[in-house]
């Protein structure tokens, strides 16, 4: 049997010009928050396929995903086109090992990501593992932009959810923050300043971290965390970093 089914488009929201979330009804297999699987076209007889990240909670049968639309993406700037009713393949497998229960306990939880790698972490906070698990999870987003900031209504209904244990941190590079730090991830936590905004003080004995995003920022990021005494996890030998490239 193929990997490959049909979905049925539910929704676009469209959060800036190039930023967007796909909804799709689909007949896939049970998966974990975290993972990932692929969205596809067939041009002709060759198939362009993307990985992309669930956003929504497992038990949600609205799968959502969050894009850019690239200029002239192959597979982007065609799903950007989608409206309700429309048809795109998706994987019915999903894969990926970047999931709570690869994560070792801790006090603390940092959830480090940039543009649309939010998505994986979202999903992550819509189950209730992660709440049981660590004392305090701060999900930080690096982006360029203010308008960059997605999925705000979400976050605000998780952060009423988990007052005192969860801390939301945007960190914005191109452009004066509306909230949050501004800079980049490794600069705000190479000057301590995201560890001082939210109040805490994180070492190798109370902390996890997991990064998912820009290439560079998860490689800058490793090296500055190793620098200071942390680990990468693997499963023979756990440690404190967790990552995920995201493409």
């Amino acid at each position: 049997m193929s990997n490959w089914i049909d979905a049925t488009v539910k929704s676009v929201k469209w959060w800036n010009e190039s930023l967007f979330s796909l909804t799709v009804n689909a007949d896939v297999e049970p998966f974990k928050a975290g993972q990932f699987t692929k969205l596809s076209v067939m041009d002709g007889e060759k198939r362009i396929a993307r990985a992309y990240s669930y956003v929504n909670a497992p038990d949600d049968p609205n799968l959502e995903f969050y894009l850019i639309n690239v200029v002239d993406g192959q597979l982007s700037s065609h799903l950007a086109q989608l409206t309700p009713g429309d048809t795109v393949l998706i994987e019915r497998r999903a894969s990926g090992f970047f999931t709570l229960d690869e994560v070792p306990a801790s006090e603390q939880l940092w959830m480090l990501s940039t543009g649309t790698a939010i998505g994986p972490f979202l999903s992550i906070l819509q189950q209730s593992e992660v709440w049981q698990k660590y004392k305090h999870i701060n999900l930080v987003h690096g982006v360029r932009q203010n308008s960059d900031l997605s999925y705000q209504e979400l976050i605000n209904k998780l952060l009423k959810a988990h007052p005192g244990q969860l801390n939301y941190v945007p960190v914005v590079s191109r452009e004066e923050p509306l909230q949050g730090l501004a800079g980049r991830i490794t600069t705000v936590i190479e000057n301590n300043a995201l560890y001082e905004h939210v109040g805490l003080c994180a070492t190798p004995n109370n902390a996890q971290f997991m990064l998912c995003g820009n290439p560079q920022m998860v490689k800058d990021t490793t090296e500055l965390l190793l620098a200071q005494n942390y680990k990468r996890n693997r499963r023979k030998e756990p440690g404190h970093i967790t990552v995920e490239q995201y493409w």
